[in-house]
């Protein structure tokens, strides 16, 4: 059995949950129930960041105690943990005796080792970084409340620590990611790096940890706030829990501390004698759209108003499925309700439909046996085999979307499985046979549903339940004669919001209502296509690229379809495309054509024949 300790940021008490808290959680909360399925012993650590002059000046404003302050606002991320299904092991706050016992003991030793010295500071203070910046971070407009300052103050000798930083980077190359992110952290290494005030003095603000060495200065708000990821584990020299834990296999962040993160908490782990942590990864931010989420814009999502509409575990799979680890990714309802639609409803929830309906009418609502099987069946259980080693390799490399999607891909294939077998029909005249392919499509389905466990905890076991699966042996084949369980619509259909419908249709009236003369018509060249390759479009979700042959030439064609079907399932298809288009420069790549596809609201279906000579003419009369 392994450990794997990780953690969230601790997040600001002041602020409200949204959308950008909840991910980080979700993340850490997916990759924690992962490793526990794995047989992994977790710890997953969240918490509170409670310090500070802005929290100081919230409780003044509010006339409490700042103490008081934190006790009324730490619940509303607490209830939220409890709403999101959160599996976290330890909720720590800054404020608890447990962290300040732990931040003075470090102190002490950065300050024994002769790592702290006092000096005069004069230079431009941002209240709300709650630091002093540069005359170019002042210019660059990012900062608010700025003050000029002079005063006397402690700082920690971070520049004595950049070139074992840098080695340390170089010779560890997962503890920085994603690269780009490393690449990013290394850049900033090649300026001198300066020293860090890390004290405050009394007379300007009360609210934090007393410095151990002088108790007319309390620790500044990001020093104390790091340690929380050691003081969890019980540190001391001697603790058990210390031993066992620490270092962390994984610090989770946004993008925008990073460089807290991996130059401010190493070189005070250095200056300790403290190991670092062994990877620290920063994702990237949600979108509105295509602007950043932010409260003066009035754009940020409230994570509690869509898990009132739409559920818990719809919202944690649109989460994990959409944000490729490390890149922005853009939030809209319209995507959301797609998303939802086309993976939920309607792959998985048929699916679910499907199976169950056939054994309850034909079978008497038991799992019935798996006679001789074909190679349809075969095929299937070797995609099922190959996806126990495909997801670990996705998760263990923080390619979560992926892991998502490769899953999908196997309900899909189940499904298609189920169209081309035809139970529906066995059943009349082969009731063997059919129970073959029942029993093969559910335990097919079971697999699914222990890999999608992990990001919908509830409804998988939902449906884990109608199909038969004990709780303890859902890891397990399904046993014949096993009942399933009570039916449910596990995520029914989610209709568009009536602004984005209405909005819809008239699109679609508009493009209907247009007529052209037959003239116009016959300008369209309609060629058959045989589809040599496909692959997805890099960086770009929705996008397919098709390598064809059209008759006797080979062209290359970009295509919308990649949220409806995966490049395996378009590779052998003879499909019917606009052969005399204009090339087109999409998202980098030529496209040479246009395919032909029925599309709905959530589903879109590519026109394929059967087999006619391979660039031929298609007449339409």
């Amino acid at each position: 059995m392994s450990k794997f300790y990780l953690t969230t940021p601790i997040y600001y008490v002041n602020d409200k949950p949204h959308i950008g808290h909840a991910y980080t959680t979700i993340l850490a909360d997916v990759l924690a129930r992962y490793h526990r399925d794995s047989g992994d012993e977790v710890f997953f650590l969240t918490g509170l960041d409670e310090h500070g002059q802005k929290v100081q000046q919230a409780a003044e404003e509010r006339g409490v105690d700042p103490q008081d302050h934190c006790d009324k606002m730490a619940p509303r991320f607490l209830k939220l943990w409890e709403k999101l299904h959160i599996s976290n092991d330890d909720f720590i706050r800054t404020t608890e005796k447990r962290h300040a016992k732990v931040v003075q003991g470090i102190l002490q030793t950065v300050y024994d080792n002769g790592d702290v010295y006092e000096n005069e500071y004069e230079g431009l203070y941002s209240v709300s970084e709650e630091r002093f910046i540069t005359d170019k971070e002042a210019e660059s407009g990012e900062f608010r409340d700025i003050k000029k300052l002079k005063e006397k103050n402690y700082f920690f000798k971070m520049s004595k620590y950049q070139d074992a930083l840098i080695d340390h980077i170089h010779a560890n190359p997962k503890f920085i990611q994603p690269d780009h992110r490393k690449n990013e952290v290394l850049g900033f290494l090649k300026q001198p790096l300066g020293d860090l005030c890390i004290s405050r003095p009394k007379s300007r603000l009360n609210w934090g940890i007393d410095l151990p060495f002088d108790k007319d200065y309390i620790t500044y708000v990001w020093f104390d706030a790091l340690i929380n990821y050691v003081t969890a584990t019980g540190f001391s020299v001697n603790d058990a829990g210390y031993e066992k834990w620490w270092p962390c296999e994984v610090h989770l962040i946004g993008k925008d501390i990073l460089t807290t993160h991996t130059v401010y908490w190493p070189t005070m782990l250095m200056s300790a004698g403290i190991p670092l942590p062994k990877s620290i990864f920063a994702h990237g931010w949600w979108l509105s759209g295509e602007s950043k989420m932010s409260k003066s814009l009035g754009n940020v999502v409230n994570p509690l108003d869509l898990i009132e509409e739409y559920g818990v575990d719809p919202v944690r799979y649109y989460l994990m499925r959409e944000m490729v680890l490390g890149q922005d990714a853009s939030f809209t309802l319209e995507s959301f309700v797609k998303r939802y639609n086309s993976d939920l409803a309607n792959d998985l929830g048929n699916l679910v439909g499907r199976v169950t309906t056939l054994i309850e009418r034909h079978f008497g609502g038991t799992i019935p046996a798996s006679g001789q099987l074909e190679d349809r069946e075969q095929e299937l259980r070797d995609m099922g085999e190959a996806l126990s080693t495909v997801i670990p390799d996705h998760i263990l490399s923080m390619r979560l979307s992926e892991a998502v999607e490769e899953t999908m891909q196997y309900v899909r294939a189940i499904n298609r499985y189920m169209e081309r077998t035809e139970p529906w029909k066995l059943v009349k005249n082969n009731l063997e046979r059919a129970g073959t392919v029942l029993y093969n499509a559910t335990e097919s389905l079971r697999q699914a549903l222990v890999l999608l466990r992990p990001i919908m905890p509830v409804r998988t076991e939902i449906v884990l339940k109608m199909i038969g699966a004990e709780f303890d042996k859902v890891r397990e084949p399904l046993e014949e004669g096993l009942p399933l369980g009570e039916f449910e619509i596990p995520f029914p259909k989610i209709e568009m919001p009536e602004a984005d419908k209405k909005e819809h249709q008239t699109e679609e009236m508009n493009m209907s209502d247009e007529k052209i003369a037959i003239e116009d018509f016959a300008k369209v060249d309609l060629r058959t296509a045989f589809v040599i390759a496909a692959e997805k479009v890099e960086g770009a979700d929705k996008l397919l690229k098709l390598q064809l042959q059209v008759g006797e030439e080979e062209r290359q064609i970009v295509a919308g379809i990649a949220e409806h079907y995966s490049p395996d399932e378009m590779v052998g298809r003879t499909i019917a495309i606009v052969a005399n288009l204009k090339p087109a420069v999409i998202r980098g790549v030529e496209s040479n054509g246009m395919l032909l596809a029925a599309s709905g609201d959530d589903s879109v279906v590519v026109v394929t024949l059967d087999d006619p000579e391979i660039g031929s003419g298609i007449r339409i009369s």
